[in-house]
C-alpha cells in the first residue's frame, strides 16, 4: 500500500450524530455504540455508556465515530463487509434502551457501498491488520 491510499472508514457519521454523539457524552461520559441485529429493535445502531454492552466473540470493533467505539454483530458483518455505514439522526424514538431516547431523538443508519478502488485499499489494510473479535480486543 502506498503513502497516498487512504483507508476509508467503515463506519462515519453525519455532523448531526457527531452534535448527538456530543451532547450525550457531556450527559453520560464516555459511549459506545452496537449496530444491533436483534429483533426488538431491528438494525438501529444503540448508544450506550461506555463499557455498560458487553461484547465477545459473535461482535467486531467496526472502528469508531466522535472518539466511541461503534460495534456490530459478526454475522451483520459479513452481509454488510462491503458498505461503508453512515450513523445519521432523525426526530422520533429509538431504541428503549438507547441513550439518545429522552432527547426526541434516534440514530438511524445509512450505508453506501464501498467503490472497487476503496474496496481493494480496505482489503489489503485488513490482511495486514485484520478485524478481530471484540472479546479479543
Amino acid at each position: 500500500m502506498t503513502g497516498s491510499e487512504t483507508i476509508p472508514d467503515r463506519v462515519t457519521a453525519t455532523d448531526a450524530a457527531i452534535e448527538l454523539i456530543r451532547k450525550l457524552k457531556s450527559i453520560h461520559g464516555p459511549v459506545m455504540f452496537h449496530q444491533s441485529g436483534g429483533c426488538c429493535d431491528g438494525s438501529a445502531p444503540m448508544c450506550f455508556p461506555d463499557g455498560e454492552f458487553k461484547t465477545g466473540d459473535q461482535d467486531v470493533l467496526l472502528g469508531e465515530i466522535e472518539g466511541s467505539p461503534f460495534f456490530i454483530g459478526r454475522a451483520q458483518f459479513e452481509y454488510w463487509q462491503h458498505t461503508q455505514l453512515i450513523i445519521d439522526v432523525v426526530n422520533g424514538r429509538g431504541g428503549m434502551f438507547s441513550l439518545e431516547g429522552p432527547e426526541g431523538k434516534r440514530f438511524l443508519t445509512r450505508s453506501r457501498i464501498f467503490s472497487d478502488d476503496e474496496w481493494a485499499i480496505l482489503k489489503k489494510a485488513e490482511e495486514e491488520k485484520p478485524i478481530i473479535p471484540a472479546s479479543r480486543i
